[in-house]
């Protein structure tokens, strides 16, 4: 059972998910699940097309934003935004650890306007370090001011 935890009451972050956790993602209001892991980064774990496949039967939207090695992109931060702004519901991101979905969540948070200091105690809260792109999320934040 993978480990949900709530940055926002609209999102959630996880570790390595399980078509099996679905249901329970489901039962927490999950309506879009969101994959930020590169498929083939470990074999032997689920995949991305395993978890869209379990996740569309149980109803819910899916998309795949994978986060590399190389970092992040701002498409990928546009990507996260757009489809946190479409959701139904509440989304569930996740990756090997968790951590690149919140770095993402946070970067895109930041570039919709949220205050970087409210963003990096949501993610505290939940476990997680944004100090990566802290700078990142103040200059999106100094953009939105200018």
């Amino acid at each position: 059972m993978s480990e949900f935890r709530e940055l926002s009451p609209t999102m959630m972050v996880s570790p390595q998910i399980r078509p099996a956790d679905i249901a329970a993602a489901a039962q927490a209001g999950v309506t879009l699940v969101i994959n930020n892991r590169p498929d083939g980064e470990a074999p032997d774990e689920p995949q991305g097309p395993e978890i869209e496949a379990a996740a569309r039967a149980a109803g819910m939207d899916y998309i795949a934003i994978p986060i590399g090695h190389s970092g992040f992109s701002e498409p990928q931060v546009e990507a996260m935004e757009q489809a946190l702004a479409g959701a139904r519901g509440k989304a569930l991101g996740y990756c090997r650890s968790g951590t690149r979905s919140t770095l993402l969540w946070s970067l895109a948070q930041a570039r919709s306007g949220v205050d970087p200091d409210e963003i990096a105690a949501a993610a505290r809260n939940a476990g997680y370090d944004v100090s990566p792109v802290r700078p990142v999320m103040d200059m999106f934040a100094a953009q939105d001011r200018g």
